[in-house]
C-alpha cells in the first residue's frame, strides 16, 4: 500500500519577500551607474599603487607612525572603558525579568538606535562641543560601544541557566542580590569576552575616525594620502596592520582563556 505524497506547502509571504529582495538588489546595481568597463583596469591599478607604497617605504616616518598608533590604541581603550561603565548596568536592567517592561523596552530601543549610527557620525556631532581631539574619538567609540555592549549584555544575562537564579530568589534575595549571586557568576565570562572583543573593534575603528581629524594613525593616513606620498602611506599601513594583528591576537588569547579556562596539568 502506497501513501500519497503530501502537497508541498505554499509560502506566498516568503516568495514575496524573496522577490522584494531580488528587486532591491537589481535596482541598487541599476541606479549606482557603475562603469563596468573600468573594472578591467582595476587589477593593474591595484598593482601600481601597491608598488608605489611598498617598493621603497619611507621608514623615516616610522617613529611618528608608532606614536600615532599608540594614541589610537589609547583612544580605543578609553572608549571601551567608558562604554563598559555605562552599558553593563544598563544591560542588566534591560534583561527580561530584572526591570520594568517600559524601562526594558526603552533601553533596548536606545541600544538599537545607537547601533544604527556609525562612529564617525557620532564623532562629528560630538566635535562641535569637544573639538578635534583624541578625546572626541574616545567619546564616539564609547557611545557606539554602549549600543553593542548593551545588547550583548542583556542577551548574555537572559541565556544563563535558571537554577542558581531560582535558588537565590527562593532564599529571599532581592533583584540586586539575584543579579549579583545568581546571574553575574555565570554571565561574567561572556561579559569579559564581549569587552575584549569590543576593544578589538575600537582599535580598528579608531583609525577610521582619523578621517575627520581627531588624531591617531588615521589622521596621518588621511593627510599623507591627500598629498599622494605613497611611500609614507605604505609605512603607515604596515604599522596599522601589525598593530591590529597584535591586538587581535592578544585579545583573542585572553578571551579563549576566559571562556575555555586554563589547561589542567596532571602530575604523577
Amino acid at each position: 500500500m502506497t501513501s500519497a505524497i503530501p502537497p508541498r506547502p505554499r509560502r506566498p509571504l516568503r516568495a514575496l519577500a524573496w522577490a522584494g529582495v531580488t528587486a532591491a538588489v537589481v535596482l541598487a546595481f541599476w541606479s549606482i551607474e557603475v562603469n563596468w568597463g573600468r573594472l578591467a583596469d582595476l587589477p593593474a591599478e591595484v598593482v601600481r599603487y601597491l608598488w608605489l607604497m611598498f617598493s621603497d617605504p619611507n621608514w623615516e616616518k616610522l617613529p611618528e607612525a608608532l606614536w600615532q598608533t599608540w594614541r589610537s590604541i589609547e583612544m580605543a581603550w578609553v572608549g571601551t572603558v567608558l562604554s563598559i561603565l555605562v552599558a553593563t548596568p544598563l544591560s542588566l536592567v534591560a534583561a527580561r525579568g530584572y526591570g520594568p517592561a517600559w524601562l526594558r523596552a526603552l533601553l533596548r530601543g536606545l541600544f538599537s538606535l545607537i547601533r544604527a549610527v556609525p562612529e564617525i557620525i557620532i564623532a562629528i556631532v560630538i566635535l562641535s562641543v569637544t573639538g578635534l581631539t583624541p578625546f572626541t574619538g574616545a567619546l564616539a567609540l564609547a557611545v557606539n560601544g554602549i549600543g553593542t555592549l548593551g545588547k550583548w549584555g542583556y542577551e548574555a544575562v537572559e541565556a544563563v541557566p535558571a537554577g542558581p537564579i531560582e535558588a537565590a530568589r527562593a532564599a529571599g534575595g532581592s533583584t540586586t542580590e539575584v543579579l549579583r549571586w545568581g546571574v553575574w557568576p555565570q554571565a561574567a565570562p561572556a561579559f569579559w569576552s564581549f569587552w575584549l572583543y569590543r576593544f578589538e573593534i575600537n582599535v580598528r575603528s579608531s583609525a577610521v575616525l582619523g578621517l575627520i581629524g581627531v588624531g591617531g594613525i588615521g589622521d596621518m593616513l588621511t593627510s599623507y594620502t591627500q598629498y599622494r606620498e605613497w611611500a609614507t602611506v605604505g609605512v603607515l599601513l604596515i604599522v596599522v596592520v601589525a598593530a591590529t594583528v597584535l591586538v587581535d591576537a592578544a585579545s583573542g588569547a585572553i578571551r579563549r582563556r576566559i571562556t575555555e579556562g586554563g589547561n589542567i596539568r596532571v602530575t604523577r
